[in-house]
């Protein structure tokens, strides 16, 4: 879910013309998850093939990725997680509780034929499993984009790509990637233009926005430590916060205090014992330094094999997604160092 930022970040609105010629390092389960929440029959159902395996996933990641490829001359490192932080089990098991409760839910309403808030507790019982993940990246290889393993958290490994120059940003709807030290974050980078909120049964119009960590730290006069502090005070994946104190009351706190061990003793005896090790997650993650990022031509062969007689894609509609990628690749061949300018 991720670490809630919001009261204190002004993003920019640069809609899908700001990533033109940009490469992105995408929070990849993040965007499979988003597709499994959204693309779905009106019932609320996954789509699958005829063994009855999932590839909401796929058609999402095909029809968006291709497209801005063409598009808008975007390209993509997709950055996976890989096993989980010891410290986050609580937060898993919390999300797990919580699309356990979403399918039971489901499946209730979809048994009075109330399709519409059926479809609603669909979009948050989404869950991805090994075959989804590994599915994701040999689709992506084979549109030729490159594929990178964390090793824990996606977001510092894409943080790390963009601050090593190999991506110009992080592409993510979380805020995390900034505790992390990304310079810059993309967030709504979708090609609807629409986000499902649940528990308001209604869509919201999003428009890809820009976050530059500068900015955001300078605005409030603080520094990238004190910014995990104050992530850690309100709450992170690895941290239950401080009951009562949101974003705008622990920049406050933070800003008077400098740190979390200035605190008053009535605050600080509500952090977590282990404070320190959270905080240094997001300062010093492990990363996995031992990547290659290999851009190359879509696999047309491999694509057909893969979509259409392996999951039962349209050859027509393939051949529309090839397209658009062999015309992205020429157009970008030998030129991607102009993509982070």
């Amino acid at each position: 879910m991720g670490v809630n930022l919001t009261p204190l970040v002004k993003p920019k609105k640069i809609g899908l013309q700001g990533v033109r010629g940009r490469v992105l390092a995408v929070d990849a389960l993040n965007s499979v998850y988003q597709f499994l929440a959204l693309v779905r029959d009106e019932r609320g159902m996954l789509f699958t093939n005829s063994r009855g395996e999932v590839t909401s996933h796929l058609i999402g990641l095909l029809s968006r990725y291709s497209r801005l490829a063409y598009e808008y001359d975007a390209s993509f490192i997709f950055v996976f997680d890989g096993s989980p932080h010891p410290l986050k089990a609580r937060e898993l098991e919390k999300r797990k509780k919580q699309r356990e409760k979403a399918k039971q839910e489901y499946a209730e309403l979809l048994s009075k034929g109330d399709l519409r808030k059926a479809f609603s507790k669909a979009v948050v019982s989404a869950e991805v499993d090994d075959r989804i993940v590994e599915s994701t990246k040999r689709l992506v290889r084979l549109m030729g984009f490159p594929v990178v393993d964390a090793v824990h958290d996606a977001e510092a490994q894409a943080a790390y790509l963009v601050k090593r120059g190999e991506a110009w940003a992080v592409s993510s709807m979380d805020w995390d990637s900034l505790l992390y030290g990304s310079p810059r974050l993309v967030r709504y980078l979708t090609l609807t233009g629409f986000e499902w909120l649940p528990s308001k049964q209604k869509a919201r119009k999003l428009i890809p926005e820009l976050v530059t960590l500068e900015e955001l730290l300078s605005g409030h006069g603080i520094t990238l430590r004190q910014l995990v502090d104050i992530a850690i005070l309100v709450g992170t994946d690895y941290n239950e916060g401080v009951k009562g104190v949101g974003p705008l009351r622990a920049l406050k706190m933070i800003k008077r205090y400098g740190s979390l061990e200035n605190l008053p003793v009535s605050v600080r005896r509500h952090l977590p014992e282990n404070y320190e090790a959270v905080r240094q997650i997001f300062l010093n993650p492990p990363l996995n330094e031992k990547y290659s990022l290999s851009f190359s031509p879509p696999d047309k062969e491999g694509l057909m094999k893969f979509l259409v007689d392996e999951n039962d894609f349209s050859p027509k509609r393939v051949e529309v997604y090839l397209r658009r990628l062999e015309a992205a690749y020429e157009r970008r061949k030998g030129g991607l160092t102009r993509f982070l300018a």
